[in-house]
């Protein structure tokens, strides 16, 4: 209960610093965190970038041996549809490569490597989901 009341805390310090959207995302990654965590996840990057900038993970987490990207989505509400339609090919491509330069860097075949999305409704209390192997990376 402490963390959930210290990630709201840390999140209305981000809302008067940052732009609406960007305190949202995180609070969602926030959320999304500490529900992985609860489900086995081990966490081993948050926000991981690319040197070459041009791929980002929200997380970076193992299940067992299995190497997980993580895409998560956070929305007020699913008023306009499922949060994960948001995911774009452009965005699907950035997490392939992140994957697959990740998995070079701890030397993970690639069949132990999927990619996960954790949907954020940030209703009270929030709604999360977990899609296991969201889409083919």
């Amino acid at each position: 209960m402490l963390g959930v009341f210290s990630d709201w805390l840390r999140h209305l310090a981000r809302r008067r610093r940052w732009a609406p959207n960007l305190a949202l995302g995180r609070r969602g990654e926030d959320l999304a965190h500490r529900f992985l965590r609860r489900s086995g996840y081990i966490i081993v990057a948050r926000n991981y970038r690319l040197p070459t900038a041009d791929g980002e993970a929200d997380l970076i987490a193992w299940e067992g041996d299995t190497l997980v990207i993580v895409e998560v989505k956070a929305r007020h509400s699913d008023e306009f549809g499922p949060p994960e339609r948001a995911i774009g090919d452009d965005k699907r491509a950035h997490l392939r490569r992140v994957a697959r330069a990740y998995a070079r860097k701890t030397d993970t075949p690639w069949e132990r490597v999927r990619c996960d999305v954790v949907t954020v409704i940030l209703s009270r209390p929030p709604q999360l989901q977990l899609v296991r192997g969201a889409f083919r990376i």
